[in-house]
């Protein structure tokens, strides 16, 4: 995609909000990780396809820090959006926060960057458009995620398998 446009971070912008029911908790009442890591990848890829227009793959999901927890009866938000894009690949934050609709008590309670690429009708991977940044809390996550490619990168060349 040589010489398109870089679209706004903002147009790739997603939010779900879910209630958090009995069968969505552990038995300390708080919201299992399993089903917010399911969330989490249904805003990503959402995200992500907003951006590039195209159907998207899960390549990644790394950095993913459960930082409180979302309790029976809280709402959960997620907010995704591109911050970074790569030939066909872009980095996806999602942040996610809780809220008590009681006391209207809002937190952060986990981030999280998840890597996807754009596919076509075979599933082979296509170019997708740059992003820019529109402010500087999104230029801080553009600026810094070559860093973050990098390192995934690395740890792709790292990991471990099994031979059989």
């Amino acid at each position: 995609m040589d010489n398109v446009e870089a679209r706004p971070m903002g147009r790739s912008r997603s939010i779900m909000t879910e209630l958090v029911f009995p069968t969505d908790t552990n038995h300390h009442g708080t919201m299992f990780g399993g089903t917010l890591m399911n969330y989490i990848d249904k805003i990503s890829a959402i995200a992500a396809m907003r951006h590039c227009g195209k159907p998207v793959v899960t390549a990644s999901t790394d950095s993913l820090d459960f930082l409180a927890p979302i309790r029976m009866g809280e709402t959960v938000e997620l907010e995704a959006f591109v911050t970074w894009t790569h030939r066909s690949s872009m980095e996806v934050y999602v942040v996610v926060r809780a809220e008590n609709l009681f006391s209207g008590h809002r937190r952060v309670t986990c981030t999280a960057f998840s890597t996807f690429v754009a596919v076509d009708e075979q599933g082979k991977p296509v170019a997708v458009p740059p992003v820019a940044p529109e402010n500087d809390a999104e230029r801080k996550l553009h600026d810094s995620a070559p860093e973050r490619y990098e390192q995934r990168k690395k740890r792709r060349a790292q990991r471990f398998t099994t031979t059989e």
